[in-house]
């Protein structure tokens, strides 16, 4: 027979990330203050969850702006939009408020100046990505769009004393460096953000499994299979040997994994809501099995709202209500 799991050990910080907080924020507050309908331009971010509880409030999600009327109030999700989208926006006279992450904005204003540089961009990614494609936007001509090491070896630009690199916020921490080594070997004159544009929430999240993954025999990341960060989380705990597998909620979970699963880990990517991990938990646990968080670093971010929609209503004698508390205390 086998043994039941002894201790379920939570990674800290897991969940939603002060982006994503800001994203749903922006979209439940335009439900509140401005006229309906709301259209929301592709995932608000990349969870099955938080999409369906926003359409149910009586947001309505579209994949391109045809679908939106004129005159009719849309946001764009926090993964950030090629500038056409936004000119499309604005000469149909549409309503926008923009939900695009502060640190995936950083990213398109390097990509804007590097190209008024005449650099060659050289931006680390998932080309199929919506956040590397809203990137690849701001300077399609002069932006070339690699995904890892080998990709490197074949890399023709047009000048290579003259090349920039451009990451996408939620790639593997070690992945992205052994790639930007690659290119500083093959273009010694490259140069790059003077930050990392990886995101302080994808750093902390890799963080936690890589110091999770060596203390348990099996690890669950929970989030959606479309989301870069989550997958990479997976990718992270099976770098270092340890049975990991990403599920989008608990009926996911296989009962063969469990097998001689002594000790279970558990995090979730930065769009996932704390609900499925506390689901999961109370799913796995049994009389006696013990529950314990590893914490590695607290965070304490936030991001201020869109200027549009505290104008929006002011517009309508409305005033925003304070920001609500992060969902996950860490």
């Amino acid at each position: 027979m086998k043994a039941p799991i002894s201790e379920i050990l939570l990674a800290g910080p897991r969940g939603f990330c002060a982006g994503v907080e800001r994203a749903i924020d922006i979209v439940e507050l335009a439900l509140s203050v401005c006229r309906p309908p709301i259209y929301v331009r592709r995932e608000i971010v990349h969870n099955r969850l938080v999409v369906e509880t926003l359409r149910t409030q009586g947001a309505i999600f579209v994949d391109e702006l045809d679908e939106v009327p004129n005159d009719a109030t849309v946001i764009f999700s926090a993964h950030g939009i090629a500038p056409e989208v936004r000119q499309n926006a604005e000469r149909r006279g549409l309503r926008v408020i923009d939900a695009t992450c502060p640190l995936v904005t950083k990213v398109h204003l390097e990509a804007i100046r590097y190209a008024r540089e005449d650099y060659s961009i050289v931006l680390i990614g998932h080309e199929d990505h919506d956040e590397v494609i809203g990137t690849l936007g701001e300077a399609p001509e002069r932006i070339f769009v690699i995904a890892d090491v080998d990709e490197v070896a074949t890399l023709e630009v047009p000048n290579p004393d003259k090349v920039a690199y451009l990451t996408q916020t939620t790639l593997s921490v070690d992945d992205t460096r052994d790639v930007i080594e690659a290119l500083r070997r093959r273009f010694p004159k490259i140069v790059g953000p003077s930050r990392n544009d990886i995101c302080y929430a994808t750093q902390n999240r890799q963080a936690a499994v890589k110091r999770l993954a060596n203390d348990v025999d099996l690890l669950l990341v929970i989030g959606s299979a479309n989301s870069s960060n989550a997958i990479r989380l997976v990718e992270v705990a099976r770098t270092v040997g340890t049975r990991a597998y990403l599920i989008n909620d608990l009926g996911d979970i296989r009962s063969e994994w469990l097998d001689d699963a002594d000790r279970v880990g558990i995090t979730a990517g930065a769009s996932t809501p704390e609900i499925l991990v506390t689901q999961t938990v109370e799913a796995l646990r049994g009389q006696g099995v013990a529950v314990r968080e590893v914490h590695v670093v607290e965070e304490d971010v936030r991001f201020a709202l869109p200027q549009e929609l505290a104008r929006m209503a002011e517009e309508r004698g409305m005033t925003l209500p304070a920001r609500t508390a992060m969902r996950q205390t860490i």
